[in-house]
């Protein structure tokens, strides 16, 4: 419990740092809100009276307590380009934004967890050198590139697919994973580069050691001492880099949206800081960060159902 604690504290002390960066560099960037707003031929007593309305005359610090208290109580105000409240709109994309990143994940440790054991158990011979080489390709490949090549293959080509768009998964839950798969496909293909290499480099540590020498000589399967005594010992690091990689999932996702046309996390961030629409930008900024820092937080703590031995606190 003093763990969590703690934990919850530290990400608290985290989140509201980032919002002091974010606040700040939203604060400094080129344009004027209002002339946004009104446009360029706008009556400057019209402008002037909007400014202060909107409080933007007002001391940045009045500024930033006003808009972290909203952030708190729920209110976090107007998107400029949208015209619609801030909060459930973001709801809804951090939504579709998070089928892409389960799909991704899904998929990337589907393909990743048997290819680096598979390695990891034919060190140094063809099947390792294979697995390798597949790991390379991921990892050379940009993820647009490979969004492109799908769309060509799956959408264009075959007509498995659809190339782009959104469906709200709480309406039509099978269109909804239909326009997704692509794009979660692109981004787990370079993911799972990275947790191929990061099981097959645990699995090595964990075959090398005594218990497995031990169960081996018990005779005991070789299935069994693979997938039941190495990989639970090895799969902590591999989950550890997969929940760091929830944050290159939402930085990627910004491009792979774009290109699929899918109107989520991504491609919202994208036109809020396109139009300079800065209530967005912050909201949009602050919402990725959290989600970044408590799906880290929840693979801490799912460490003591992977490895009974680990003790938090």
């Amino acid at each position: 419990m003093a763990y969590l604690v703690n934990r919850l504290l530290s990400v608290a002390l985290t989140l509201f740092l980032i919002s002091i960066v974010t606040f700040g560099i939203t604060n400094i960037l080129p344009g004027d809100v209002a002339m946004m707003i009104m446009g360029t031929q706008s009556n400057p007593e019209a402008l002037e009276g909007l400014r202060q309305s909107l409080g933007l005359n007002d001391p940045l610090l009045v500024q930033y307590g006003r808009w972290i208290g909203g952030m708190l109580s729920g209110n976090w105000g107007e998107s400029l380009l949208f015209n619609e409240p801030i909060a459930p709109l973001i709801a809804q994309k951090v939504l579709a934004s998070g089928l892409i990143v389960v799909m991704t994940m899904m998929m990337a440790l589907a393909f990743a967890i048997p290819l680096g054991v598979w390695a990891a158990r034919h060190r140094d011979r063809w099947q390792d050198t294979t697995s390798s080489t597949i790991a390379l390709l991921g990892l050379s490949m940009p993820d647009f590139f490979i969004g492109i090549m799908l769309i060509l293959l799956f959408a264009a080509g075959l007509g498995w697919l659809p190339s782009s768009g959104f469906v709200d998964p709480t309406e039509d839950v099978l269109g909804a994973v239909r326009h997704a798969f692509l794009p979660s496909l692109a981004l787990a293909l370079g993911l799972m580069a990275h947790l191929t290499r990061m099981t097959r480099s645990a699995m090595m540590g964990i075959l090398n050691q005594e218990f497995i020498r031990v169960a081996r000589a018990k005779g005991l399967p070789e299935r069994t001492v693979v997938w039941g005594y190495a990989l639970p010992n090895a799969i902590g690091p591999v989950m550890t880099v997969a929940g760091l990689q929830i944050g290159y999932l939402f930085g990627s996702i910004i491009v792979i949206e774009s290109l699929f046309s899918y109107t989520g996390m991504g491609w919202l961030t994208y036109q809020a800081l396109l139009n300079r629409d800065i209530p967005l930008i912050q909201s949009t900024i602050f919402v990725i960060a959290a989600v970044v820092m408590l799906v880290n937080l929840a693979v801490d703590l799912l460490y003591r159902v992977i490895d009974p031995r680990i003790r938090l606190g």
